[in-house]
């Protein structure tokens, strides 16, 4: 809503009608003692015309650097149909659909998003939506002790090159419910799960494996060696893909033998912006033998007693219906905004669509690593990569980012903070937006830069092979 529309005059009548003095008496039941008190910090307000010149200029003060950040939350083209329309009012206000049968539309909108989602994954069944991806991946988590029976430790190898911001958020959520998220090192040379990193827990009772497509490192895993030695442990498998990759790559629904058994994600790369962080939303897919432990809520297809089609839901293991208690999760809504923004966006690529944006994502990110290496950045890893990949720095980084920043660009996402191991890596990407003028400006920036230091006589490591 773009402005309040109610005057004094209408807060005093409304509160008349509800039958107390003032807005405070409605907030009477919480002590005083958690109260905040006077807001002394927070300024006068302002008019309309001030708010409105004031964001201008800190929207003005924020640029528009050339950004090769990923790490989990990508710069895509998004057609100006796609929020044209989401902004309409009948998808801009629609919420969540608690009466089904006055939610047709909310509900047809539901339902294709899941179709897509199944096909673009390969998989049975998918849920409306969560959170986001990190989120997304702790209800897998939850989901695969429900859903393992065969498996009684609740002990979930996770590999460390899954997102470090999904495994704190996992972190968070499950180990208070006696998860046991057992750590999985990567292999120093490819950035890859290896094979041999399980075999240590090869006969153990292990109720599921993470396994990260791309991983958090732009790596491509061996998706079906380790898929089925899950399966042949017992475990199940959970796979974090980017759904803009699975346009590109073998779906999850086709890994190994039988393919995975849960797949969630990060829907942002599917018509979301960037927008400082959110909000975004997350998917999760999975096979048919577990929907009833599959939070949230599905929407099915069906026709009235005319044969006229109506949709439904299906399934909704909310704690807000009739489980209660035996819930399936506590989610409460389907990020609906959101969904319907990727339903949309999808739909106006297609699937060709977004496989040539995942191969324009693939050369674009090719083509900046040939540019930015020599003697100095080098790849860290020696294995194939999607739309990201690890460069690591003979020279000092954060003394070679600084001039970088200073000319309003964002050169990558430095590993140090997550991976003290990688001090010296930058993790950069480069999707379909970025321009052959793009990398060039970024390896012009990036050398001049190395001339100076290294002329200047600024500490280099030994030069990399």
């Amino acid at each position: 809503m773009p402005f309040v529309p109610h005057t004094e005059q209408d807060v005093r009548d409304m509160l008349g009608v509800i039958g107390v003095p003032d807005i405070e008496t409605l907030f009477d039941e919480i002590p005083a003692a958690l109260r905040c008190g006077e807001l002394n910090g927070v300024p006068e307000a302002h008019s309309e015309q001030q708010v409105s010149r004031l964001m201008s200029r800190r929207a003005a003060a924020d640029g528009e650097p050339l950004c090769f950040i990923g790490a989990g939350a990508y710069e895509h083209h998004i057609p100006a149909a796609v929020w044209q329309i989401v902004t309409r009012g009948e998808f801009y206000s629609a919420y969540t659909p608690y009466q089904a049968e006055a939610s047709q539309g909310t509900l047809q909108l539901i339902y294709e998003f899941q179709s897509m989602m199944t096909a673009l994954t390969a998989m049975d069944v998918s849920n409306a939506s969560l959170y986001d991806g990190a989120s997304a991946l702790s209800e897998a988590l939850l989901m695969a002790v429900r859903s393992n029976r065969k498996s009684s430790s609740r002990r979930v190898l996770m590999p460390v090159n899954v997102h470090p911001a999904y495994r704190k958020t996992a972190h968070a959520i499950v180990t208070n419910q006696d998860i046991d998220l057992v750590e999985v090192a990567y292999d120093p040379l490819g950035g890859h799960t290896a094979l041999d990193s399980l075999k240590a827990h090869a006969g153990e009772d292990i109720t599921a494996l993470v396994i990260q497509q791309p991983n958090f490192f732009g790596v491509l895993e061996e998706v079906d060696e380790l898929t089925d030695w899950a399966h042949a442990n017992g475990a199940l498998v959970i796979a974090v893909v980017n759904p803009v990759a699975t346009a590109l790559l073998k779906p999850p629904g086709r890994w190994g033998t039988e393919g995975a058994d849960i797949v969630v994600g990060e829907g942002q790369p599917l018509g979301v912006p960037l927008s400082s962080g959110g909000p975004y939303f997350g998917f999760m897919c999975a096979r048919q033998q577990h929907v009833r432990q599959m939070p949230g809520r599905i929407v099915g297809r069906t026709v009235d007693r005319d044969g006229r089609t109506g949709y439904t839901l299906t399934l909704q293991a909310r704690e807000q219906h009739i489980r209660r208690s035996k819930a399936t999760s506590n989610i409460c809504t389907n990020q609906g905004l959101l969904v319907t923004a990727a339903t949309i966006h999808m739909a106006l690529l297609g699937g060709e669509g977004l496989r040539r944006v995942a191969l324009a994502c693939h050369a674009n990110t090719r083509a900046l690593v040939e540019k930015l290496g020599n003697d100095y950045i080098r790849p860290r890893f020696n294995r194939p990569y999607f739309h990201e990949a690890v460069m690591s720095s003979a020279l000092a980084l954060p003394r070679l980012l600084r001039p970088l920043y200073a000319h309003n660009l964002q050169p990558g996402y430095e590993l140090a903070g997550d991976y003290p191991e990688l001090a010296d890596c930058l993790l950069v990407c480069a999707t379909e937006t970025k321009t052959e003028d793009d990398l060039n400006l970024y390896r012009d920036h990036l050398a001049r830069v190395i001339e100076k230091q290294t002329s200047a006589g600024c500490p280099v490591q030994p030069k990399m092979a």
